[in-house]
């Protein structure tokens, strides 16, 4: 089955699901719902000074979420390009869900103070055509 073909039997379900639940979802959840089968997930860990791994590279448009988790200690999380920041709790997972970006490279890094070393904690996001 060819990938349009796919993604029309996948919306007609979708709306007929929507139906059969009495329109309890609306049609941002359902997009929210399609999107979701799309993103990849990258897994991130924060501990003292580092980030595992540091530098990420995922294709131009492609939406994925990060997956972030602070293995000792409350870290931030910024890329200041992107306007994108979040704080990490220890063993809590924090997604960020990042849409279709253009090619580039983006810095990250950690903006909660964690001691010597502090200053090391970052990595680059790479954005490829």
């Amino acid at each position: 089955m060819n990938q349009s073909r796919r993604s029309m039997l996948i919306g007609s379900f979708a709306s007929l699901a929507a139906l059969l639940l009495g329109g309890k979802l609306n049609a941002q959840e359902l997009a929210a719902a399609k999107l979701q089968k799309k993103e990849r997930v990258i897994k991130i860990t924060a501990k003292k000074f580092s980030y595992s791994p540091n530098q990420i590279t995922i294709k131009e448009g492609e939406h994925v979420v990060l997956e972030l988790t602070s293995l000792d200690f409350m870290h931030g999380f910024n890329i200041p390009d992107l306007t994108i920041r979040a704080d990490l709790l220890p063993g809590q997972s924090t997604k960020i869900h990042l849409g279709a970006l253009k090619e580039g490279k983006y810095e990250f890094l950690c903006d909660n103070f964690c001691g010597n070393g502090h200053e090391e904690m970052n990595g680059t996001l790479i954005v490829t055509t």
